[in-house]
């Protein structure tokens, strides 16, 4: 059985975005540093890890202004797609949301992920930019 954790130290937070960085920039032959931002220490990263404790799957939120949650950064890695994981680290995000007495959700996913984000509930507000082409 999965848990899902809160980031609490440096190195599980380097953790967190050697696996963004591994899913969601390598693959569009972005940089390291595209993975993380000046809201780290701001945010909730929520990770899962495996029996040996690396990080398997990620998801960070972050405060906006007016009370508005965003879930930026989620990743499964490959191996641990469609297991559920990601859907772990969504609900555990929206309790976050709910404990900060957030009163909305958003996000921007990639056109690989949309169908992920309905089966949990979302829906598409409008078309977002393209990073990367």
């Amino acid at each position: 059985m999965y848990s899902v954790k809160i980031a609490s130290n440096p190195n599980e937070v380097n953790a967190i975005i050697d696996l963004r960085d591994k899913m969601l920039r390598q693959p569009w032959s972005q940089p390291r540093e595209t993975a993380t931002d000046e809201l780290e220490e701001t945010s909730v990263n929520a990770f899962i890890a495996d029996e040996n404790g690396h990080v398997i799957a990620c998801g960070r939120l972050q405060e906006n202004a007016n009370k508005v949650g965003q879930i930026r950064y989620m990743a499964v890695d490959s191996a641990y797609q469609g297991k559920g994981l990601g859907k772990l680290i969504v609900q555990f995000l929206e309790d976050k949301a709910k404990e900060k007495k957030l009163v909305k959700i958003e996000l921007q996913a990639r056109e690989n992920a949309v169908d992920f984000y309905k089966a949990n509930q979302y829906t598409i507000k409008e078309k977002s930019f393209l990073l990367w082409g």
